[in-house]
């Protein structure tokens, strides 16, 4: 099973413990390479990358190494408010723009999927799934995976509908761990849509601090978690699962408010038997040795 999954984290510039004090940003993704084979691109859903930029993030990564790129707001409907919001003039234009800014990413092989995360507030209607069915069509060839943030998709009336839609459309199922906290939250569902990759992602189980969106710093406590070791290895049975209908998992730790991501994406690796390389230990210049 080990070969079969990859292991990494949501971003590269916040897992501070990773790097040396006064390690640059420019230079911080060529470090996480070297403890992980696999990272989530954020920074693309606050605003589309310049090509530039994903080629130098294609040129400081191993050949073996690869991307999860988070989908633009805009296309996820997050981005809401009246005219002048969006910096494109119409949504051809910004789907445009975004597959230009994959494309060196995608001509070095390195791209597994393109994450479309959804709001709590798109929920299962016609409408949406409509909408679904365009965004797909408008994103062509390139592999999509879809999470959703609205429990009704997978109510008892429409988890098995859901599911089979996404097989349909070929959508790639980003499977979630994550607080279960009213209709803003979904339940784990370990059903994979397609037989090349499933995405998981371990938001955490920090339930009080998952809807408090009106505290100011909400973003900051949202995904304060460390998972224990229990609760990882219930996931290793998750994996036998998944894996006996699609090739590869691809696990992201999303759980770094608190910065726990690292240590436990590589606790978890070692569980799966996976050679992983020490974090390093920052030293205390204070510190005195017996």
């Amino acid at each position: 099973m080990s070969e079969r999954v990859i292991v990494g984290l949501a971003g590269w510039g916040d897992h501070n413990e990773l790097y040396p004090p006064g390690t640059a940003s420019k230079d911080r993704l060529a470090q996480y390479g070297e403890f992980f084979p696999v990272v989530e691109v954020d920074s693309s859903f606050y605003a589309i990358q310049p090509p530039e930029r994903s080629a130098r993030w294609a040129a400081d990564t191993p050949s073996s190494f690869r991307f999860v790129v988070k989908a633009y707001q805009g296309m996820t409907g997050h981005q809401r408010g009246g005219p002048g919001q969006s910096p494109y003039e119409n949504a051809e234009e910004m789907y445009a723009a975004f597959l230009e800014s994959l494309e060196p990413i995608r001509a070095a092989g390195k791209l597994i999927v393109v994450l479309f995360q959804y709001p709590p507030w798109f929920d299962c209607t016609k409408q949406n799934v409509r909408l679904l069915r365009e965004t797909k069509q408008r994103m062509g060839d390139v592999p999509c995976a879809l999470e959703f943030r609205h429990q009704s998709w997978f109510s008892p009336e429409y988890r098995d509908k859901t599911i089979v839609f996404m097989k349909e459309q070929g959508w790639i199922h980003s499977v979630c761990d994550e607080p279960q906290a009213g209709s803003g939250s979904i339940p784990t569902v370990l059903a994979p849509t397609t037989e090349d990759v499933t995405i998981v992602r371990m938001h955490g189980r920090n339930v009080a601090g998952w809807n408090q969106s009106g505290s100011p710093n909400w973003r900051e406590i949202r995904y304060l978690y460390q998972y224990n070791p229990e609760e990882l290895a219930e996931w290793v049975g998750g994996l036998e699962l998944l894996l006996r209908e699609t090739k590869q998992v691809c696990v992201l730790f999303n759980n770094n408010s608190g910065g726990h991501a690292a240590g436990n994406a590589k606790q978890f690796m070692r569980m799966l038997g996976q050679t992983t390389r020490e974090i390093p230990r920052q030293l205390d210049l204070f510190h005195t040795e017996e």
